[in-house]
């Protein structure tokens, strides 16, 4: 059971263990794109690719899908950020259990937006635990654990490439040790867990008085979705790329120097922020040197970014 892209590197470690896969369980087809057109999840592209029967149910708890679900008499139900929480009757039902793979290092950062929150954090680490599901978030008992490094480099995008290899050969080593019924039980701590719901638009907003380091980190956080954003000239302007600088004693916000790559802002510390890549509103994406020569042109020291108030 699963949905997005982090699912699939899962799936097909799964098959190229020689694993019988019967069924795989993901969302249906949902709209996407400013022209709204249907599209599968990638889970179900790579089930179709391996001819593994898909079911897409809206909600996972009517009688007739859980039906459907039962029906596959499962031994082992793997779920990897399927988007839907599982009723008793399917978590009692596999005689191995159901088991989750999930992107950190438990019982930190139980939720849908974990990969997000290990960079907004500023966390130098996380990881993948795999764990026996139950009926609250991300809360049951733990069998195996892997650590990722967080690069300062790295962004959502290429943390989830690693954190989702990194949890298809976890998985690969934990599969036989719950077969063989060798594999750990290890209780969460509550009084550890930390969460990592899903993104808000108020978090996407970048606060020019934090220090250039929580910057950074919120606009590599949140790269490449949703991505941080901030005003000028009351424009909402996203913000893709940057770089950290030594700052200069200017209000936050503030531009203090202009390149022909990039235009550095102040912050509320003496690390500053060179954006070096940037998309205006309406407009796509682009690097901050072709802001510069055209839309961006009036850019210059002094001004402030930030905007007025929403």
């Amino acid at each position: 059971m699963g949905t997005p892209d982090f699912s699939v590197p899962i799936l097909k470690k799964l098959v190229d263990d020689g694993y019988d896969v019967r069924a795989v369980v993901t969302q249906p087809d949902r709209p996407v794109g400013r022209k709204k057109v249907l599209t599968p999840p990638p889970v179900k592209v790579e089930a179709v690719n391996l001819g593994i029967p898909v079911f897409q149910p809206e909600k996972i708890r009517t009688a007739e899908e859980l039906e459907k679900i039962l029906a596959i008499d499962p031994d082992l139900i793997i779920t990897a950020a399927y988007g839907q929480i599982l009723p008793s009757e399917i978590l009692d039902y596999p005689k191995l259990g159901c088991i989750n793979v999930h992107a950190s290092l438990l019982p930190e950062l139980r939720g849908g937006a974990p990969i997000h929150y290990a960079i907004l954090q500023g966390k130098d680490k996380t990881g993948v635990t795999i764990m026996h599901m139950v009926e609250k978030l991300d809360a049951g008992d733990m069998i195996s654990q892997v650590e990722v490094p967080i690069e300062d480099e790295d962004d959502v995008g290429s943390l989830h490439d690693k954190l989702s290899s990194a949890g298809a050969k976890l998985l690969s080593e934990t599969v036989p040790k719950l077969i063989l019924g060798e594999a750990e039980r290890i209780p969460q701590n509550d009084e550890l867990a930390t969460f990592a719901s899903n993104i808000q638009r108020e978090q996407e907003k970048i606060d020019w008085n934090k220090t250039g380091q929580e910057i950074y980190d919120q606009i590599r956080g949140l790269r490449p979705w949703p991505v941080a954003y901030t005003k000028l000239n009351n424009d909402v302007v996203k913000i893709w790329g940057a770089q950290k600088q030594a700052g200069q004693a200017e209000e936050p916000g503030t531009i203090v120097q202009v390149e022909k790559d990039g235009f550095t802002v102040s912050t509320g510390d003496d690390t500053a922020i060179k954006i070096m890549e940037l998309q205006p509103a309406g407009k796509k994406r682009m690097a901050a040197a072709q802001f510069l020569t055209g839309a961006g042109s009036f850019i210059e020291p002094g001004l402030k970014l930030g905007g007025y108030d929403e």
